[in-house]
């Protein structure tokens, strides 16, 4: 038994180990099923995945429950982690209107309206008409939309208690961040005024600055990951360049707790 990097007390990192595991464990297993009712032909929308980015949102419910939470692409695991009946998601994608990338499941989860990042400046709204933690989550290419950065500065202004977390996979479909830009978005954040950082995927990271960042609201993670699937539906371009479902499985086994 170790800590991790001296940042989080063993006895917390037995707790928040497998409970993020557990979520983590259960919001896959959903994607790889949800995956075959697609491959079948059961689904008629466009879905898109989270394998690979699905220990990112059970990172973060593990640590905080209390956010009303704004994303996108890729959010069912974010629907189940803050507390989502699976059923309930899968029916939605299945037959609702909605469809995979406009999760809007009320009292969880706020859908956008398909235009890319609105959920930043409606999150924002939302945060300074209730004062509620908000949890906006975007994609590297969303997050480059114009009205993002005056989300944020508003954001700022304001002092609003609002958490941005970027998942950061290199790709806007197939492009990647260096084709399309030469800055990153710590650069715009701290040009701001707003805290932020810019780690890897490791939850135990994303768990740390994720508690270190509450008490400094608002803030950004940008969070360097990695997509196992296509941008949208369940094919693959081949081994994914790191699988972090692995890595924690390892660690796991090093930390001795129970994964079955």
């Amino acid at each position: 038994m170790r800590e991790r990097l001296g940042m989080i007390p063993v006895e917390k990192e037995l707790t928040f180990s497998l409970a993020m595991w557990a979520q983590t464990r259960m919001n896959r297993a959903f994607e790889l099923r949800l995956a075959e009712f697609y491959d079948l032909g059961n689904i008629k929308f466009p879905i898109y995945l989270s394998i690979g980015q699905e220990h990112i949102p059970a990172a973060i419910a593990t640590v905080s429950h209390n956010f009303k939470i704004f994303a996108q692409h890729r959010c069912h695991s974010y629907y189940l982690s803050f507390g989502g009946y699976p059923a309930d998601l899968l029916n939605m994608i299945m037959g609702g209107p909605q469809g995979s990338a406009s999760v809007n499941m009320p009292g969880v989860m706020f859908g956008h309206s398909g235009l890319m990042g609105d959920q930043a400046p409606i999150g924002v709204g939302y945060a300074m008409a209730t004062g509620n933690r908000t949890l906006v989550v975007l994609g590297d290419a969303s997050i480059e939309e114009d009205y993002v950065f005056g989300a944020m500065g508003y954001a700022v202004t304001h002092k609003l208690p609002v958490l941005f977390v970027c998942e950061d996979n290199d790709r806007s479909i197939l492009t990647p961040v260096a084709t399309r830009r030469s800055w990153s978005m710590v650069d715009v954040t701290n040009s701001l005024g707003m805290a932020s950082v810019d780690i890897t995927d490791d939850p135990w990271l994303i768990a740390y600055h994720i508690e270190r960042l509450l008490g400094q609201l608002p803030a950004l993670i940008n969070v360097r990951t990695c997509r196992h699937r296509w941008h949208n539906g369940t094919g693959s371009d081949g081994e994914p360049e790191w699988d972090r479902y692995a890595m924690i499985k390892k660690e796991m086994e090093c930390l001795r707790l129970r994964i079955r």
